[in-house]
């Protein structure tokens, strides 16, 4: 590695970069991260209960709906289910890479999430419901980012795909409102 120089046309240091690349304990979060760690991955895992309590709620949207008539709206709930169990994968990806533990204790899901959990049985109020918990997503997800910053732009850009697919929902709902 001695005979590796930084590259005056590029401005990129190599022997930096490999030198940095060296610390495989650290998997892909190298020396140059700059957030902190811990607290990145307790937003994640309250982000990751927020995810997996909304998808309970869907789930039980579209098991509890009947009807021939709610038949698009019950279809919609299992959409956005199978939608929010992807962005709870995801963050529970994220926070492996970056060295925590994801936290799927179901002990704790409902006071770690941003969002409620919901037990209506009529369908208005269902919609209600995750409409209600779209909009609190969206701000926990858009104040997350702010607190990121620049820190952390893997996670900045993970959020914002999933605060984008959480607007798409809330539109959903919003349009199934009587």
């Amino acid at each position: 590695m001695d005979d590796i120089q930084p590259t005056p046309r590029s401005g990129i240091d190599k022997l930096a970069i490999r030198v940095a690349a060296a610390h495989l304990q650290d998997g892909p979060v190298t020396a140059g991260y700059q957030g902190d760690r811990a607290a990145v991955v307790a937003l994640l895992n309250d982000a990751l209960a927020t995810e997996l309590v909304c998808v309970a709620r869907y789930r039980r949207h579209y098991y509890t709906v009947t009807g021939r008539q709610n038949a698009a709206i019950k279809a919609e709930f299992l959409a956005h289910a199978l939608q929010e169990q992807e962005h709870a994968d995801w963050l529970a990806e994220r926070i492996i890479q970056l060295n925590g533990e994801p936290d799927f204790n179901p002990a704790t899901l409902l006071a770690r999430s941003h969002a409620e959990y919901d037990e209506s049985v009529d369908v208005q109020a269902m919609v209600r419901a995750d409409l209600i918990a779209e909009r609190v997503a969206i701000e926990s997800y858009r104040q997350m980012i702010e607190r990121l910053g620049t820190a952390d732009p893997t996670t900045t850009h993970l959020l914002i795909k999933i605060m984008a697919v959480e607007e798409e929902h809330a539109d959903d709902m919003r349009d199934l409102l009587d």
